[in-house]
């Protein structure tokens, strides 16, 4: 971001005093918004430290106070030891707020410098009564833990927050500018305290820390800002790390319109290879969300014990066959013959897969070496793309040197982190998390494969490296069936663009497109019924409302 700054000002000539400028006047518009857009009378404390975001907080100081708000800035620290844009900035405000007594001016500013304990613990005292507080302390350039004064600052903010958190009375309205101080913007990790805000208003782009987890549980809402830096500038950065936002899952639906003269076929057929005599629900609930996801046609193939029950319970809308199955003489004194599945099932399901625009396996298959057998025979045959989850990932777990996605035949796998570690064969003691985002990059790099990696802000790794971060989506769906309804709506997605678009399907964009929409479909969920008692049928119950909140123009008839 420092580079895209130096080169919106070298090659385009915007002064970086703009670029700040222009920064407070988007965080002042923000901020209004969540006041019906009236600032006017609100009593505002701006907390500043002295490099450039302060800078900015001082600049946002004297657009709030001109809009009618009562603002008042404590810089910690002289504005003589200040530099730069910052100190242009700071010298306005203390210019300003010196002179509106003489002038009789209605501008309500004012402005303090703290150089001691006495001048905080006044304004401590009083840091409940205020409407806003605007962390413009520290930004992008922090890497060690805050101490000293700024740690109790960090601390009494959170004092705050604590003893009035539940309650229906007023409580300061906490907004960090760029990224909560405390943070290192680099990092998902937290390097020590830091300032839990309400509403955080970065510039430009996201920030690791804005976007990834615990980090990102800091930020309360994140607006990003357009502060006037080139589009150009930013995508030239050579960023492989992407936050999705609705405008993308909003390309990839208006691209998969239905059109007039579409029908069935044109959509999309999705074959779903799942489920066993004891795990029916698995099959049932990936079968219902890859039709509800808009798939033309959508089949369940499942073991010839389940099929009752699957038959039963799916929608009538979903086609089923059986995979044939032979008994297997358990141990001597066993009541029955084991049941498994045929060398004839694997015949079977490659035949449906040959007439599959996708297909997914795995939810509710066991992880028997019968199955283990199955998957690794569909998955090295097939044609069309394959979503593995589950028992899928669990038969090819650790996953085989020799088998490679291709831009023909994708494989998408969607693992949780304990599937993600039985992939990668990594032991108990090894922190594979400590970096999911490169965990995920690596894998699906040295795969060619496209990783889903489940987990609060779900990551879409591709072959090329790029890694996508999902901001949808809540604590509700941790629970049972969930990844067998978003493996449903991933799988129905790339059918639907492999029917659609042919061979200009993406399926990267297509997995992208449907983990934000899934995600998306369990938030409106959790809207209407909270989290508490979300189930997973409830994200596909809910996958219309999210199509038509992002492509209104496309769902009318």
């Amino acid at each position: 971001m420092r580079e895209v700054d130096r080169l919106t000002t070298e090659r385009y000539a915007m002064p970086s005093l703009l670029l700040m400028e222009s920064a407070a006047n988007a965080s002042a518009r923000v901020i209004a918004s969540r006041f019906s857009n009236d600032t006017s009378g609100l009593n505002v404390l701006i907390l500043c430290e002295r490099g450039n975001n302060g800078g900015d907080g001082a600049a946002l100081a004297r657009i709030l106070s001109l809009k009618g708000a009562q603002v008042k800035v404590l810089l910690f620290g002289r504005v003589e030891d200040t530099r730069g844009d910052a100190r242009t900035n700071f010298e306005i405000a203390r210019q300003l707020a010196s002179a509106a007594p003489e002038t009789g001016s209605a501008l309500r500013l004012s402005f303090t410098e703290c150089t001691d304990e006495a001048t905080w613990g006044a304004f401590q005292a009083a840091l409940k009564d205020y409407d806003v507080i605007i962390d413009a302390l520290f930004g992008t350039g922090l890497t060690r833990p805050l101490k000293g004064i700024y740690a109790e600052v960090v601390g009494h903010l959170a004092q705050i927050r604590d003893a009035r958190s539940g309650r229906v009375e007023h409580r300061p309205f906490v907004v960090s500018l760029d990224l909560p101080s405390g943070l290192d913007a680099d990092t998902a990790e937290s390097i020590g305290d830091a300032v839990r805000a309400d509403l955080t208003v970065t510039f430009t782009a996201p920030k690791p820390a804005n976007v990834l987890p615990p980090a990102c549980h800091f930020n309360g809402e994140l607006v990003v800002a357009d502060i006037g830096s080139p589009a150009a500038l930013v995508d030239a950065a050579g960023s492989q790390l992407f936050l999705t936002g609705e405008d993308d899952a909003r390309a990839w639906l208006e691209q998969t319109r239905y059109r007039p003269g579409s029908y069935k076929n044109t959509h999309g057929h999705a074959l779903i290879i799942a489920g066993s005599r004891r795990m029916s629900g698995a099959a049932v609930l990936c079968g219902n969300a890859a039709m509800r996801s808009g798939a033309g046609l959508v089949t369940i193939t499942t073991p010839a014990s389940a099929l009752p029950a699957v038959a039963a319970r799916v929608m009538p809308e979903v086609m089923t066959a059986e995979l044939p199955e032979t008994a297997e003489a358990k141990l001597a004194g066993a009541l029955t013959d084991e049941l498994i599945l045929s060398e004839a099932a694997i015949e079977q399901a490659l035949q449906l897969a040959a007439r599959a625009d996708a297909l997914a396996i795995g939810p509710g298959l066991t992880s028997a070496e019968h199955v283990r057998r199955l998957v690794r025979a569909v998955v090295e045959r097939r044609s069309a793309p394959v979503v593995i989850d589950a028992d899928g990932i669990n038969a090819l777990s650790p996953w085989p040197a020799d088998l490679r996605g291709t831009p023909a035949r994708p494989l998408i796998l969607t693992p949780h982190p304990g599937e993600m570690r039985r992939l990668t064969g990594a032991n108990a003691e090894q922190d594979l998390f400590a970096n999911r985002v490169q965990t995920a990059r690596d894998f699906a790099v040295a795969h060619q494969l496209i990783l889903v990696l489940k987990g609060a802000r779900t990551l879409i790794a591709a072959p090329d490296g790029r890694v996508a971060v999902n901001p949808t989506g809540n604590a509700g769906t941790g629970t049972a069936g969930a990844g067998d309804t978003l493996t449903g709506i991933i799988t129905g997605f790339i059918a639907q663009s492999r029917g659609a678009l042919g061979d200009d399907a993406d399926a990267y964009a297509a997995t992208v497109a449907a983990v934000y929409i899934a995600g998306l479909a369990s938030d409106l969920a959790a809207e209407a019924q909270g989290m508490r008692t979300l189930v997973a049928s409830d994200i596909s119950r809910h996958l219309g409302a999210a199509v038509r909140a992002l492509d209104p123009g496309g769902e009318k008839p």
